[in-house]
């Protein structure tokens, strides 16, 4: 009965929004214009505002399909981009009820000092302030009440209705309703783990441990459970705070380049990137040593790329740069992403009608994050599906460009990334990647060199490699075969030459 309660709602909503407009072969119904209370307001803003009025989880899902650009019309995806996942607080009682059981202890023995109000609250946890015992200043974040069900009531509804659009509509099967829920699943469950949150928080503080551009917080793992995250309190200025940043020193212009420099190295160093890079997750340090450094909050949504994705990315934008739009093509092929029988030619020819017109404007007001994004869109005509990692990090260089941008409108990112890419693409390639190679797998030869003969001994006495022991003497029969017939014709050969010798004299 709930659920039939809760879709009653959702339809009041979308009705009341005017969503039917969304929906091939509804968009002129009579009844549906009629019944609608803001019919003439922009669909894009509408969509944006039932979502809010859904509440959480359907923020959040508008939030995850902002970043499928290759799938939305622009309007649709930068409004949604607005949506901000701000929800009341749930009491604090509870929350210190969810520490305590999650943590085994009574808050006043595990902290020194407890903040009751939060200092932050959306949709899947709250964030708290903390004093340890030993004077630390600490953030506890703790999963909401029941979110687990709540989510869970919610997603089935949203893969009922995708099913439904997939099934009834051609446009809504391009579009893969079902993939974009269940994306949203997987970022769902990973938010749901405190625990992989830490891992996350933990792995990126490792990899930028002797940095002078970025700040991760410490995890307290011995304070972390599945509902429950304590970490390291981090002081800083937000950095949509321009002026404020400004006032207290901070070389801006300087600030908008290390932005740069850090995503480039997440990526293409580490493989390994923070995908919610939003100014709501990144303050600037203002005091001490660590001065003028981000700091990255949230680590529930990372990212992760292979070589195979690192070095097509590289390809791509080295290619772009250069305006070699037949390599940008091969990658795609190189990277095993295009179908077979995809025509180079006529992808290359796609490629350079979309990109040369905005090559036509000054390189400082191009802006990367939109020419991948026009790449992914070409790359769907073609029947090139686009991998999920790299959607995620078409999202962060939307947001990490963007925020660039903001800081200093003259950032040139072509002119900071180039010198990046040619140094990580030469490190890939020639006498450096085989040393580097070499030193890797060195270790595991060592180990296994010494083993092979008796390993070889051991699978042909036993017949462990299916017949290979009588393969190796059909193998030796056979050469000697060969060599026989070898030596009867230089034999006959020798004969032939004797008589005509004779013959001659």
């Amino acid at each position: 009965m709930s659920r039939l309660f809760r879709l009653l709602k959702i339809f009041g909503i979308a009705l009341r929004f005017g969503l039917h407009e969304f929906v091939p072969g509804l968009a002129g119904s009579w009844f549906f214009r009629v019944a609608s209370a803001r019919r003439g307001e922009p669909k894009a803003r509408r969509l944006r505002e039932a979502l809010e009025t859904l509440g959480p989880i359907f923020v959040k899902f508008g939030q995850v399909l902002s970043t499928r650009r290759d799938l939305l019309p622009l309007d649709v995806a930068d409004e949604l981009a607005k949506l901000q996942d701000r929800v009341p607080p749930f009491p604090s009682a509870e929350a210190i009820a969810e520490i305590e059981r999650s943590l085994g202890s009574p808050v006043g023995k595990v902290f020194k000092s407890f903040a009751s109000e939060p200092v932050a609250s959306a949709s899947i946890a709250q964030v708290h302030l903390a004093i340890l015992h030993d004077g630390r200043e600490v953030a506890v974040k703790v999963l909401r009440p029941g979110v687990e069900t709540a989510i869970a009531r919610d997603l089935e509804l949203l893969e009922t209705a995708a099913a439904l659009v997939e099934r009834r509509w051609a446009e809504g099967r391009r579009l893969r309703p079902r993939e974009v829920v269940a994306e949203f699943a997987r970022h769902l469950e990973e938010e749901l783990d405190l625990m992989r949150e830490a891992g996350n928080a933990s792995q990126l503080r490792r990899n930028f441990e002797a940095s002078p551009l970025l700040v991760v917080p410490e995890v307290h793992w011995d304070l972390c459970a599945q509902r429950v995250m304590v970490m390291e309190r981090m002081h800083g200025t937000p950095i949509s705070q321009v002026q404020a940043l400004r006032e207290k020193g901070v070389d801006i212009l300087a600030l908008a380049r290390a932005g740069v420099e850090i995503f480039f190295t997440q990526v293409f160093r580490d493989g390994f990137f923070h995908a919610d890079m939003h100014p709501g997750n990144i303050l600037v340090t203002t005091e001490g040593e660590t001065r003028g450094r981000y700091i990255a909050l949230d680590f529930g949504i990372m990212g992760t790329l292979t070589d195979v994705d690192k070095s097509y990315l590289a390809q791509n934008f080295l290619a772009f740069f250069n305006r070699d739009y037949r390599r940008v093509a091969q990658a795609h092929l190189d990277a095993g992403w295009a179908p077979a029988g995809t025509r180079v030619d006529a992808f290359e020819a796609a490629i350079r009608a979309v990109c040369e017109p905005i090559f036509a404007r000054p390189l400082k007001d191009i802006y990367f994050g939109k020419l991948l994004l026009r790449l992914f869109q070409t790359s769907r005509r073609f029947n090139i599906e686009i991998q999920p990692q790299l959607v995620l990090l078409q999202k962060t260089l939307l947001n990490i460009e963007g925020l660039g941008r903001e800081l200093d409108p003259e950032l040139d990112l072509w002119r900071t990334a180039k010198p990046y890419l040619e140094r990580w693409m030469d490190e890939q390639v020639g006498w450096r990647a085989a040393s580097r190679a070499v030193r890797l797998e060195a270790p595991g030869w060592a180990k296994t060199l010494p083993e092979l003969p008796r390993l070889l001994h051991r699978a042909l006495s036993e017949d462990r490699l299916g017949g290979l022991a009588r393969a190796l003497d059909r193998l030796a029969e056979e050469n000697a075969r060969r060599n026989r017939l070898l030596g009867a014709l230089l034999a006959l050969l020798a004969v032939a030459l004797v008589l005509l010798a004779a013959d001659l004299f």
